[in-house]
């Protein structure tokens, strides 16, 4: 199969790829490791319409290491929800130095944030105040890009457990190169490389997000505590 920046559009996604081509990129990359996934997709796809984001939370150190190795002027979108733990900003600034990261920050609509702040939403409406401050401002940054990189990984929740390596999600490629890694995988390549978790880690966060829906716990459980929810929208 030729590079697919150079496949005939013939779908309804930003990268013009069909469902067939999807499925013969799955099949492709299915044998793949994690990095070796990672060299590829900037082969196959156009390097300047390659969008990567991250969290900078408990997973990302091992997720930047390989980007930074691979493509080392990528630039790296981070959401700011204005909500984050202070940790939080600290490790991004540390990764950035560590890794001489060129980093994004992602903005909410000042007077949508300001309402949620006003109405507390994440108490009254969490998923309203996803779609306020992570989801919406994502979904704007997205046009300018056909392929969508992200750090999920199929142990993390039931929902990601259903992902495959590429699908088509409101009208753009998302790869997730990460989805078959393992919990013991990923941690002994943060050891191998000595690479630091997010610091709320040792104190019991396995899962971190806004400083407002993230309590200790294991797995998800410690998200949107009593909200039936364990997805703030971005990759639904």
């Amino acid at each position: 199969m030729g590079n697919a920046q150079l496949i005939t559009r013939v779908g309804d996604n930003s990268a013009g790829l069909s469902r067939e081509t999807l499925a013969d990129l799955n099949r492709i990359y299915r044998s793949l490791s994690f990095a070796e996934r990672i060299r590829r997709v900037y082969q196959d796809f156009a390097p300047d319409r390659i969008m990567v984001t991250s969290s900078f939370a408990a997973t990302s150190a091992y997720f930047l290491h390989i980007i930074s190795t691979i493509r080392p002027e990528q630039k790296v979108h981070f959401i700011d929800t204005g909500y984050h733990f202070q940790e939080t900003l600290d490790y991004k600034d540390y990764l950035i130095k560590r890794f001489d990261l060129d980093v994004i920050d992602v903005t909410p609509d000042p007077q949508h944030h300001e309402v949620s702040q006003q109405e507390r939403m994440w108490e009254t409406d969490p998923d309203l105040c996803c779609q306020v401050n992570k989801v919406a401002p994502l979904e704007e940054a997205k046009e300018n890009y056909d392929l969508w990189i992200s750090s999920l990984m199929s142990w993390q929740t039931e929902h990601r457990a259903g992902l495959e390596i590429f699908e088509e999600r409101r009208g753009m490629i998302k790869f997730n190169p990460m989805i078959d890694v393992t919990r013991e995988e990923r941690d002994a390549y943060i050891a191998e490389h000595d690479l630091p978790f997010h610091p709320l880690v040792k104190e019991g966060y396995h899962s971190i997000g806004c400083s407002h829906c993230t309590w200790k716990g294991e797995g998800r459980e410690g998200r949107w505590q009593g909200q039936g929810k364990t997805e703030c929208g971005i990759h639904l």
